[in-house]
């Protein structure tokens, strides 16, 4: 799958940004790297400032070698921050909590779904969440499936 074919703007979790950086999981890295070079390339990709902050805690804590401060900032600045176009409002997570009894997901993932649906993501890339899903109009996909999709 190469999301730069998908229509329209496309939302990456964290957990693609997570994969990029996990040698343990050579295909999901690849694929991951890819994605990310896609969403950079094509200027349709868009995460949210969650995203950003998951991934810095993960890379910083969780990774088998965490990121030094100097290693995140230069990912922050080049990877991350080109990327970021959605900021929440107080008004966001009144539509995060609307948004989550109607999808029943947890808030964390209701936050990510509707931080795309506000960027106007048509898709949203995500292992987390159940693979062809549709929330609104925008589907999930998992790109780490064989097909990348539904």
């Amino acid at each position: 799958m190469n999301v730069a074919d998908l229509p329209g703007f496309f939302f990456l979790d964290t957990n693609v940004f997570v994969y990029s950086f996990d040698n343990t999981a050579p295909a999901k890295q690849k694929i991951a790297r890819q994605t990310i070079k896609d969403a950079l390339e094509s200027q349709r990709g868009i995460i949210s400032t969650q995203v950003v902050q998951e991934f810095l805690n993960v890379a910083q804590r969780k990774f088998a070698i965490p990121l030094t401060n100097t290693d995140a900032r230069l990912y922050l600045s080049t990877v991350l921050s080109p990327l970021c176009q959605h900021t929440p409002s107080i008004h966001f997570y009144d539509f995060a909590l609307l948004l989550q009894s109607e999808v029943g997901l947890s808030l964390y993932d209701t936050l990510i779904v509707a931080a795309a649906l506000e960027a106007g993501c048509k898709t949203l890339c995500s292992e987390d969440m159940q693979n062809g899903q549709i929330i609104r109009g925008m589907t999930v996909i998992n790109p780490f499936t064989p097909s990348g999709a539904a």
